[in-house]
């Protein structure tokens, strides 16, 4: 046995002694130095202590040591890194008041020794506990050096004051080089290894410190033996470093809850652009991969990370303003359509500002465009003014657009873009992420790749726990073997007319995002392949279903109705994710509890239309035959519905997107970018039909007056009031928007210039009632400038020229007028 044991040891001193040799060779060259240079400062401390050994008492030391390594098991797991902390450190303070050199430290390193070996896993490596004990030799010799110097002690410092100075060396000492080593092999900031791990437990650094005095005062009054009754202390220690973790892992788990959620509003929006243009989708994750492993490069913080993280998957949603020819066309833009494309950043950053992210989103993905001299858009920042993270958005975009394949041209060579990053280097690009983009782009092109392959498309599961499907009014569930299982002849006819619904459906769904050109279109094929005589498609949104689409009998009935989850055989459909054949239509109005508003048809063949992780919808089709519909009607049904329910929530989305885009958000009329569409739709017609028109605008007067002596929350109600009674003051086929501020403009179709003087009355008496309405003495009026087609311009933009001319004429007269009776 004694035989056995010794070969075991051996063979276990010949693997720690292998792992020492692999560390050696896997370790950095920083990190090596940094762990060598530590042991040669530390380690030769323990020989020394056992030469000098010194000792007044050795029962004392024999209780303090005994106390000190029963302290050492109870052991807390740090936050973010794999390391350890005890009460250990409260008897190296009191050893460092009470005991001599060699009987502190030799007290501490045995104590730290236990406490890395207590039930370790994995176990410690050699290098590992040979780094454990230099640190904690250095450090505790710095602590028992400042704690006894004659310095100190000769300036005056007294003792409460150097055993806090004591605590805080120790502390520094042991967590700053620990720090330091894992953020070297883990390839970390020190800085913030040390403040995210450390910084929090130097407040009981500091108890301990008080602890340690008191305990060291009631030995001199009472004896060494008292400190035995210290252990109910280390204990409650213990306690609330485990009760203050397992706050610190709740707030943890909050906080990627909360990332979760705008991670999951992160891709709500940009499903909106992958809809718009199918190629976007591989871009974002291609940018985004780039973009934050650069800045991790840069060691810029976690929230900016954050921050780089969402605006790589945001940064085009602005593009959604952006008229699709000029996405799309094949080569150079012309000034203009160049003027419409510089939008995009701007109108991504207002969508995205009602987001509120907790990290700065929105700056990057408005300054995504701006260049390194000045010369970038919208706002002309240069240099270092520019977020870091649009700086890094702006060269990653760039690589990839120059290596993807466009339809103006065709993709170049990795290396090829690189030679483009550098002739801007200066001029339109940041030199330091030029230079880590040269660097590494090999490396983050293969974490792409490997990415994208990886990644795994993932069904939503049903629920195992679904209320039975209520008798009355409901056929029976099909069974899901008996729609599997028919003959081959049918089977056979079946995937035929499938694939063809399928091809036609995938066609349909591919060519238009408004929901309800795609549903129409849809309820055209469906038509063909499955016979009916009424078809309703329903969308879940706020725990109820809305029809979006009605067409056949009982019209008026199914438009009109807003059906609660599990109501109905719709809702019951929608809740419980299952088909019904064959329902009795007449349930779908129970809910009202009105027996005059009943479906008159006889079947329902009802199908819930899945998204990406709920049910988007309800496809029900309706037939004036009981039992009409068959499984094989069901099985086609199933597979449209299977395409149908992602398309629907992609439309939805691009439609709640494209509102946003062209809708000003404070007067809900509409913006620059849809009223100026409006215009050129405008012009077209007068083009053609040889009518006139009049393009008008207004600047209010006295505005700025309201927001200085009342607040913008007032002015904000008074450009509500004042747009609102703009828009009834006009005719109903009139456009009025808002160009921003206090600017609001209309296009009026044939309107000349006797016509306009009468508006102009109407118009400053709607903004004059709107006066009182945000509680303002000061009366405000209005400048107008007016422009007519074809007289003043044959083009929106000479029209809004002219206007705009004119409007500052009136202002500078409305000025000058108030100056005379002043």
């Amino acid at each position: 046995m004694r035989k056995n044991g010794t070969k075991v040891a051996e063979k276990q001193l010949r693997n720690y002694w292998g792992n020492f040799r692999h560390d050696l060779h896997s370790l950095g060259t920083p990190a090596l130095a940094f762990i060598l240079t530590q042991m040669i400062g530390g380690l030769p401390l323990l020989p020394y202590a056992l030469l000098h050994w010194q000792s007044d008492d050795h029962l004392r030391f024999a209780c303090f040591l005994a106390i000190a390594l029963s302290a050492s098991v109870f052991k807390v797991r740090l936050p973010g890194i794999q390391a350890t902390m005890s009460p250990n450190f409260l008897f190296i303070l009191i050893g460092v008041i009470e005991l001599s050199y060699p009987e502190t430290l030799f007290l501490g390193c045995l104590g730290g020794l236990v406490q890395s070996l207590w039930q370790a896993k994995p176990r410690p490596r050699l290098m590992q506990l040979l780094f454990n004990l230099a640190n904690l030799a250095i450090s505790i010799t710095a602590a028992y050096a400042v704690f006894h110097s004659h310095i100190a002690m000769s300036i005056g410092f007294r003792w409460p004051l150097l055993l806090a100075a004591a605590s805080t060396t120790y502390f520094a000492f042991n967590t700053v080089s620990v720090s330091g080593i894992i953020a070297m092999t883990e390839g970390r900031n020190p800085v913030h290894v040390w403040k995210e791990c450390y910084l929090w437990s130097f407040p009981y650094y500091l108890l301990g410190a008080v602890i340690a005095g008191a305990a060291s005062a009631v030995n001199r009054l009472f004896g060494w033996q008292v400190a035995l009754f210290v252990i109910p202390i280390v204990y409650w220690i213990y306690r609330s470093y485990q009760a203050y973790l397992r706050r610190l892992e709740a707030e943890k788990k909050h906080a990627e809850e909360i990332a979760a959620l705008h991670l999951r509003t992160i891709e709500a929006l940009s499903l909106a652009i992958e809809a718009k243009d199918h190629r976007t989708h591989e871009h974002l994750r291609r940018v985004q991969v780039y973009a934050v492993e650069i800045g991790r490069d840069l060691s810029v913080s976690e929230l900016q990370l954050n921050a780089i993280r969402a605006a790589a998957m945001l940064h085009d949603i602005g593009k959604l303003a952006v008229p699709e020819h000029i996405l799309s066309k094949p080569g150079s833009l012309t000034p203009e359509e160049f003027e419409k494309m510089k939008i995009h950043p701007v109108v991504g950053a207002e969508i995205l500002e009602r987001v509120r992210f907790p990290y700065p989103v929105v700056p990057i993905v408005r300054s995504h465009h701006e260049k390194w001299d000045g010369s970038g858009y919208p706002d002309g920042l240069k240099g270092e003014k520019i977020p870091i993270g649009a700086r890094i958005l702006s060269v990653v975009d760039c690589f990839d657009a120059l290596t993807s394949k466009r339809p103006y041209r065709r993709a170049i060579s990795p290396e090829e873009a690189m030679g483009a990053l550098r002739s801007e280097i200066g001029l339109a690009y940041d030199p330091q992420v030029v230079e880590v983009i040269e660097r590494r782009y090999l490396e983050l092109e293969a974490m792409v790749n490997d990415a994208e392959s990886n990644r795994k498309c993932s069904d939503v599961a049903p629920s195992a726990d679904r209320p039975a499907a209520p008798s009355t009014g409901f056929a029976e569930l099909p069974n899901s073997e008996e729609v599997r299982v028919t003959s081959f002849l049918s089977s056979i006819v079946s995937a035929r007319q499938e694939a063809q619904l399928l091809f036609d459906l995938a066609q349909t769904l591919g060519n238009s995002l408004s929901l309800k050109e795609t549903l129409s279109v849809v309820a055209v094929r469906l038509k063909e392949l499955i016979p009916h005589d009424s078809i309703a498609f329903f969308v879940c949104q706020d725990g109820a279903l809305l029809p979006k689409f009605v067409h056949g009998v009982d019209y008026e009935l199914f438009t009109s109705l807003q059906i609660p989850l599990g109501q109905g055989i719709s809702g019951w459909v929608a809740q419980n994710e299952e088909p019904i054949v064959n329902g009795d239509p007449a349930a779908e109005t129970f809910y009202l509890g009105d027996p005059s508003r009943v479906s008159l048809l006889l079947s329902a063949l009802t199908v819930p239309l899945r998204g990406r992780e709920s049910v988007a919808g309800v496809l029900s089709l309706y037939h004036r035959e009981k039992n009409f519909f068959t499984k094989d009607h069901l099985r086609m049904l199933l597979a449209a519905s299977s395409k149908l329910g992602v398309s629907v929530e992609n439309s939805l989305q691009y439609e709640k997107a494209q509102s946003t885009a062209s809708t000003d958000f404070l007067t809900g009329l509409p913006n620059a970018r849809s009223f100026c569409l409006h215009l050129e739709k405008e012009l077209s017609r007068s083009l053609r039909a040889g009518q006139p028109l009049a393009v008008l605008m207004c600047d209010l007067n006295g505005f700025k007056k309201v927001n200085d002596n009342y607040g913008h929350l007032a002015g904000n109600k008074l450009l509500q009031e004042v747009a609102s009674r703009l828009k009834s003051s006009c005719r109903q086929y009139d456009q009025v928007g808002r160009l921003g501020g206090d600017e609001f403009v209309f296009v009026l179709p044939q309107v000349t210039k006797e016509d306009v003087a009468e508006l102009e009355m109407r118009l400053a008496l709607a903004v004059q009632e709107a006066s009182p309405e945000a509680d303002s003495e000061a009366v405000i009026s209005m400048s107008v400038g007016c422009a007519f087609y074809p007289h003043d311009g044959t083009s929106s933009e000479e029209l809004l020229s002219q206007a705009d001319r004119a409007m500052y004429e009136s202002k500078e007269r409305h000025y000058s007028k108030q100056e005379v009776a002043s």
